[in-house]
């Protein structure tokens, strides 16, 4: 201990040794709550009924049928649509229905305390609720609709805003803790308030897209198809020997994989863009509350740290000093040292999760391009269907969900490993060697140096005898020599390679933890064995999600649609055009050979058009004859041709008849 008293210690407490706590009282804001709620909610549905009217009108005047596009506010299968709002309106919702599982009233129609988890509960379906109507506005491409938008947009932003300055600070947490909370909030009601109003003077613009197929109608599927092709064109060009990269080469590509770069042929799910939001909402939120929950608690006991705490020692048998003076500013020491490593372990883990949070969005990228080209077995390393399921379309469903709630269980679990880790690395090791006492961890290892001598012994031994004595280079080849010695030494060494497995063993299992640990946060990668990742549940989430996408949303299928409707509508165009102006003009044969020529061309159309359907992986279910087939007579989707051919040859030969009819 003598050397801890003569160790000069910084003054870290510029304070008086003891600060008293400061009191937030509770702070009302002058813009209710509860009354806000009330207006908003009323507001809300009196917008809903106005959308709703709307919608049926915009039905009944293009003659639609069925259900209005109203209760679908957002395509998440369409990929060129605009994704702000999404987003936006997502990012808001985590943010209530954070602070919905903070605050100790999670409603704010009600006080009652002692019923939390049932208003908790209520709550989870309030706030959608609430905040559908700022997706529902944007749903019409209607100017009334963008109007109503930034209204809501406008009374959300400017009373949240009202609200945290007249409240900065609250009790609740940490005094900032709510001002903090909200800036993710502020800034998503922020864009939404600035995007309704571009998006109505668009619409006066007239640049505004309102096609109900524009989805299909985009250019981006057909620069999609011509990428593959120029992709494909260099692949060819370039496939002559390359040469394995140097390491510097190696080094900068590995960098490279953790950077997401946009690509003009690619564009991500909406459901991934709105993952990748919602993750870094999540990260800060969760940092957040790791840091304002913690750090002031550490800091008020180091304040609060007086002579006091030398008997409190005593008691346990520790004499640090025979100085109460010098006994607060050692143990004041340890305190910040306490905290040093906190916020280390907390800023470690916020590092590694935006780490793996990019290297995610690199390897979606790659995973959805490759069940594009058809790699099945590449993304999955194993042969799957990739079709519509049940299991696929709930995991694709509650995949943004999941992403969050992993997030947050990573962080906290990385958090504690990383500040027990840190917590061991300066206290047995960084300050024994400054203090110079103390080094229990070096007396420890130094005195087994015979059996670190012996393991570093035996593992030179079987490198270099490996290296030099039995393997021999022959006619460019390598084999094994001095096959006698090997089997001599392998039996010698068995002993002592039994301790290095041991040690391997260990060194395993601090690998292994430490992997899990730092992608606990990811579904895209299984923690399991490729063999066994289908018990991973977040894995598996993430793979029905893909087989969801690709099966719903691949380009080169769009593309291909969108072509059709465009030769039809062409045609259609030409037909009129034709007519109009050759109307009592053209004679009997001319006509007879136009006749036959728009036959012709009708019936190649009916007879691509009945090919689609009949490979189209989403109309296997519903063809008569196909739904006799068992599980095995499909792969991917399709008929496999080689089993049962002929089950359903008579129903199909009537269907291309009828088709071919028409």
């Amino acid at each position: 201990m003598d050397a801890l008293v003569d160790y000069e210690y910084p003054d870290l407490d510029p304070l008086p040794a003891k600060k008293e706590a400061e009191v937030i009282p509770p702070c009302e804001p002058t813009a209710d709550d509860m009354l806000y709620h009330i207006c908003i909610t009323a507001i809300s549905l009196v917008v809903m009924l106005i959308l709703a009217i709307l919608a049926r009108r915009t039905k009944v005047a293009n003659r639609q049928k069925g259900f209005s596009g109203l209760l679908s506010p957002v395509n998440f299968l369409d990929h060129t649509q605009h994704k702000g709002l999404a987003v936006a309106v997502f990012g808001v919702l985590l943010c209530k229905l954070w602070g919905l599982l903070i605050s100790p009233n999670p409603l704010p129609f009600t006080t009652d305390s002692t019923n939390k988890q049932n208003w908790v509960i209520l709550g989870v379906f309030y706030y959608p609720a609430l905040y559908y109507p700022l997706l529902a506005c944007g749903t019409l491409h209607n100017k009334v609709g963008y109007v109503l938008g930034s209204l809501l947009s406008w009374t959300h932003f400017g009373v949240l805003v009202w609200q945290k300055i007249d409240c900065p600070r609250t009790p609740l947490i940490h005094k900032y803790y709510s001002l903090f909370s909200s800036l993710p909030q502020i800034a998503c009601l922020a864009f939404l308030s600035f995007q309704y109003p571009l998006l109505l003077f668009k619409g006066f613009k007239g640049t505004e897209k309102t096609n109900a197929t524009e989805d299909l109608s985009s250019s981006y599927y057909r620069d999609y198809v011509k990428k593959i092709f120029s992709e494909k064109r260099t692949s060819k060009i370039s496939i002559s020997g390359t040469d394995k990269p140097k390491l510097p080469r190696r080094i900068i590509d590995a960098v490279k994989s953790y950077i997401y770069t946009p690509q003009d042929a690619f564009r991500f799910p909406l459901k991934l863009a709105i993952s990748a939001v919602v993750s870094f909402i999540t990260l800060y939120q969760m940092g957040l509350l790791l840091i304002l929950a913690v750090i002031p608690t550490l800091q008020t006991a180091r304040y609060g740290v007086d002579e006091d705490i030398a008997n409190v020692l005593a008691g346990f048998q520790i004499i640090l000093s025979p100085d109460r003076h010098e006994v607060v500013r050692i143990v004041v020491y340890y305190m910040w040292c306490l905290e040093v490593c906190y916020i280390s372990a907390m800023t470690l883990s916020l590092l590694v999760n935006l780490a793996m949070l990019m290297r995610s969005m690199v390897l979606h990228r790659s995973n959805l391009k490759g069940l594009y080209r058809g790699d099945i077995y590449n993304v999955y390393n194993c042969q799957r269907s990739i079709r519509a399921s049940r299991p696929a379309l709930v995991c694709w469903m509650g995949y943004t969900s999941f992403t969050a709630a992993h997030i947050c269980f990573g962080m906290i679990i990385q958090t504690m490993v990383f500040f027990l880790s840190l917590l061991v690395a300066v206290f047995l090791i960084i300050i024994p060697t400054l203090h110079g006492q103390n080094l229990f961890l070096f007396k420890a290892m130094w005195s087994m140096w015979p059996f670190w001598l012996m393991i570093l012994l035996a593992v030179l031994i079987q490198h270099i005898t490996a290296r030099f004595c039995f393997i021999k280079k022959a006619a460019g080849t390598k084999d094994l020599n001095n096959r006698g010695n090997l089997f001599l030494l392998t039996y010698l060494l068995f002993p002592v390679n039994v301790l290095i497995g041991v040690l391997l063993a260990v060194w395993r299992l601090i690998i292994t933890a430490l992997f899990n640990i730092v992608h606990m946060g990811r579904m895209d990668i299984s923690l399991l064995n490729r063999g066994v990742e289908a018990f991973d549940p977040a894995y598996r989430c993430y793979a029905h999600y893909l087989k969801i996408e690709v099966s719903q949303s691949h380009p080169v299928m769009k593309a291909f649609c969108g072509m059709l409707l465009q030769s039809v509508g062409q045609e259609g165009k030409a037909a009129q055009r034709s007519r109009d102006a050759e109307e009592g003009i053209q004679l009997v044969q001319q006509e007879k050979k136009q006749h036959k020529v728009s036959s012709a061309k009708r019936a190649r159309r009916h007879w691509q058009l009945l090919y689609t359907l009949v490979n189209n992986p989403s109309l296997v279910g519903t063809r008569k004859h196909f739904q006799h087939q068992n599980a095995e007579s499909f792969v991917n989707g399709s008929l496999n041709r080689s089993t049962k051919e002929g089950s359903g040859k008579e129903e199909a030969t009537k269907d291309a008849e009828a088709a071919a009819e028409n």
